[in-house]
């Protein structure tokens, strides 16, 4: 079966790619169909943004789609950045932008407690099927950036019982516990089971 991945962010594909590739799921990059629409992720939680952003795809393209959508959840920030992760520092910020931000932001706080959270979603347009699963992973923020690999905050975040920030891990060592594989595993075990695969 082909699904789209409804992401035109490389970085992501290729991380989704690695999770599914102990299966038979031919996946699509949404970046190599330049024509398609934007879509705006205007929901209030990640369900609803990674619907929106399935069923745009899907329904485009007329064919089953995944989407996802993450969050960044600071405890000493009230849950900031939260589902506005991506944009924390402002419309068209980088990654650095977004981690200075969250950084100075906590410079003073005793507790550096955060967590991931990843929703994705699955939708079939042909049948109008639409599964979903979450994944979280609990950990800390750190005092600086470390690593250069991943995206987002990967650099600043410590799972628990880890000492590497996400962006020191190896891929292979990332997509074996990140946030993003437990929800897409989720997603692909509840999909095979529904025998919709």
């Amino acid at each position: 079966m082909d699904i789209v991945i409804a992401s035109k962010n490389r970085h992501k594909f290729d991380e989704i790619v690695g999770i599914f590739e102990d299966t038979d799921i031919n996946l699509l990059f949404a970046g190599d169909y330049p024509d398609l629409p934007d879509v705006v992720e205007d929901g209030d939680t990640l369900f609803e943004n990674a619907l929106l952003k399935a069923k745009k795809i899907g329904d485009t393209l007329k064919m089953p789609c995944i989407a996802d959508d993450t969050g960044f959840y600071v405890n000493s920030l009230d849950g900031k950045p939260g589902i506005n992760a991506a944009h924390y520092a402002g419309e068209h910020r980088s990654y650095a932008d977004n981690n200075a931000k969250v950084l100075s932001e906590l410079a003073d706080a005793d507790d550096k407690s955060a967590y991931f959270q990843t929703v994705t979603v699955f939708y079939d347009p042909l049948t109008g099927e639409i599964v979903h699963s979450i994944g979280t992973v609990n950990g800390f923020v750190i005092d600086r950036c470390r690593g250069d690999k991943g995206f987002g905050y990967d650099s600043i975040f410590v799972p628990e019982s880890y000492e590497k920030t996400y962006a020191e891990m190896t891929d292979d060592e990332k997509n074996k516990m990140s946030h993003r594989y437990k929800s897409i595993s989720g997603l692909v075990t509840a999909i095979i089971n529904r025998k919709i695969l």
